[in-house]
């Protein structure tokens, strides 16, 4: 259409194609001639029909099968059925199904938002973790370097608080002997449950205990400025932590490149704060250091960032800038995505501008914050246990996959075995699918009877989709055996065969702007798309027991690259699907 614009003495930008508005009437659309009446002083539809009859004229082009202009002076456009055969083919013969390689390769940090070390995973830890994995994957499908980090909260007042309820419950330890000199014990002083009750029992005796409370910030000071003993229950905890971090977090199919934490950033503190007083950026305010980071164009007020309290103690915008600081070091990246709640969003504002203020990012690197909404109950109110209390994933997980199990007893044609493996497959993806298919800084409803669902927007209808595909391709194997010869896709014959291709061939387009705007419900928008094609071309072609051979082959290979597609956006969004349901 550029072309056809620039032959007729028009400028090129007039030259934008969208999907249309009206499929009953096109596929794309293009309204430039309207804009370029204005600018040429012309009537639109005399532009229109000038750049139609270039597209179709003796030097017509193989894209179209149709080409209108209509009034006022739309362009209306229909794809040739040879054109987008050849373009199925060519996706089905490209290991990334057409994507091209990105114009300059990034290296991207996902900061996934960090949970508390010693801490079980929470409901509310949920969406970080599926949100920044799915984020991870495109990037690194569209050809960028991305890695992923934990970023967990390991140097607060809760390591404070644990080394002195171990103290009151456990003084003998030498830990707490001042005249120990030898080796600490290789074995930790606990087990993961026992961590997991000593935390909220030292918090809970923290908000009655003045003294304790103060015993515990005091404990906190020490261990940041390197006290031994504290260093060395400290590893223990993590340890300990890690360990049952890594096995939940692989339960949801997540996995991170650096295990790092806020203790990481400790060494590069003084050094940032350095270089912030000799660029003149810090001031003093009632005893603590701020730097302004409000600009003459905001809307909002924007206050001062906060960089050490009055009483030295370091804060979040202090150990999330040091974070930036050995990043930069490490892995000098072009972009930032950071994946948390998105009420830490004046927060992220603030550092991102101080990072930039300071020069410890470059003027042109990608400081993305991707905020998101809060996982409700069907009250409305952020998700809980029947107690009232912050569920954990563990629990969440075990609930959803036993409530698919269920559903599958009621009619199975499969052993308990396969069935409880095929629970935790399906499960998950429900899971996973009724988070990623809310635009991430929208608030949504956890509804299990709805995520399990065989119908509508699920992933259960995504993954019942795809097994139904494996299961015909299995006939067909076993149909044909050895004369099961693949072919090209053909021009499609049907309106349904050509809604599904034309559905497939926005699978590059679909991913890219997934990725590049941070939205992966796009993706799982574009899935039910695919699958609503798939399913509405099914029912009206009868592969199976279609007669002509080489039109069934071509039907295999349609389906074949269907499948491809929808298992590709399933792996993208870390889900995988069981071979039968």
């Amino acid at each position: 259409l550029q072309n056809a614009f620039a032959e007729c003495g028009y400028d090129r930008k007039y030259a934008k194609v969208s999907l249309s508005n009206r499929p009953d009437l096109c596929e794309y659309q293009c309204n430039g001639a309207m804009a370029a009446a204005k600018a040429y002083k012309k009537k639109p539809i005399d532009i229109a029909n000038a750049v139609v009859e270039q597209l179709t004229g003796e030097h017509a082009s193989s894209v179209f099968s149709e080409v209108v202009a209509v009034m006022p002076g739309f362009i209306n456009l229909k794809l040739s059925e040879g054109f987008l055969a050849d373009y199925m083919n060519g996706m089905a013969a490209d290991e990334k199904l057409g994507l091209g390689e990105p114009e300059k390769k990034e290296t991207i940090i996902v900061d996934f938002g960090g949970a508390n070390v010693a801490k079980p995973l929470h409901v509310g830890h949920l969406r970080s973790a599926v949100i920044g994995e799915s984020v991870k994957r495109m990037g690194r499908f569209l050809g960028h370097n991305v890695i992923g980090d934990v970023h967990l909260g390991d140097w607060g007042l809760q390591m404070g608080l644990i080394i002195e309820e171990l103290r009151d419950r456990k003084p003998e330890l030498p830990y707490f002997d001042e005249n120990y000199t030898g080796e600490y014990p290789a074995e930790a002083p606990f087990t993961i449950s026992e961590l997991e009750e000593i935390y909220p029992a030292a918090s809970g005796k923290s908000k009655v205990d003045e003294a304790f409370k103060e015993r515990a910030h005091q404990a906190t000071l020490k261990l940041q400025k390197g006290y031994p003993p504290f260093r060395a229950i400290w590893k223990h905890i993590m340890n300990v932590s890690v360990a049952d971090l890594k096995k939940n977090y692989s339960n949801l199919n997540v996995d991170f490149d650096l295990w790092k934490g806020e203790s990481d950033a400790e060494p590069y503190i003084q050094k940032m704060i350095d270089t912030l007083e000799a660029q003149g950026l810090v001031h003093e305010s009632q005893g603590a250091l701020v730097v302004d980071v409000a600009e003459e164009s905001d809307t909002k007020e924007i206050p001062p960032c906060l960089i050490r309290k009055s009483d030295g103690a370091s804060l979040y915008a202090t150990s999330d800038l040091a974070t930036i600081v050995e990043r930069e070091e490490d892995f000098k990246p072009d972009r930032y995505i950071y994946v948390v709640d998105k009420r830490q969003a004046m927060h992220f504002e603030q550092v991102f501008r101080v990072a930039k203020k300071a020069g410890i990012v470059k003027p042109e690197t990608k400081m993305v914050f991707l905020g998101f909404g809060t996982m409700n109950g069907k009250d409305g109110k952020p998700f809980k246990t029947r107690e009232g209390g912050v569920m954990r994933l563990e629990k969440l997980i075990a609930d959803i996959d036993e409530a698919v199990y269920q559903r599958i007893m009621e009619n199975r044609t499969v052993s308990e075995e396969e069935a409880k493996e095929t629970a935790k497959i399906v499960g998950l993806a429900a899971l996973k699918y009724g988070d990623l298919s809310n635009q991430a800084s929208k608030d949504y409803i956890f509804d299990t009877d709805r995520f399990i669902s065989f119908e509508g927007n699920t992933g259960p209808y995504i993954l019942y989709t795809i097994v139904r595909i494996k299961s015909i391709l299995e006939k067909y194997k076993e149909l044909r055996g050895a004369d099961a010869k693949v072919v090209p896709i053909r021009p499609a014959e049907s309106e349904t065969e050509k809604a599904l291709q034309m559905a497939l061939c926005r699978f590059g387009e679909v991913t890219e702007s997934a990725f590049y705007e941070t939205a992966p419900h796009k993706l799982c928008q574009y899935m039910a798309a695919v699958a609503d094609a798939f399913n509405a071309f099914y029912l009206e072609n009868k592969i199976l027991s279609e007669e002509d051979a080489a039109k069934q082959a071509a039907f295999i290979s349609l389906i074949t690259l269907t499948k491809r597609v929808l298992d590709t956006c399933m792996d993208l969004l870390g889900m995988e699907s069981p071979e039968h349901m």
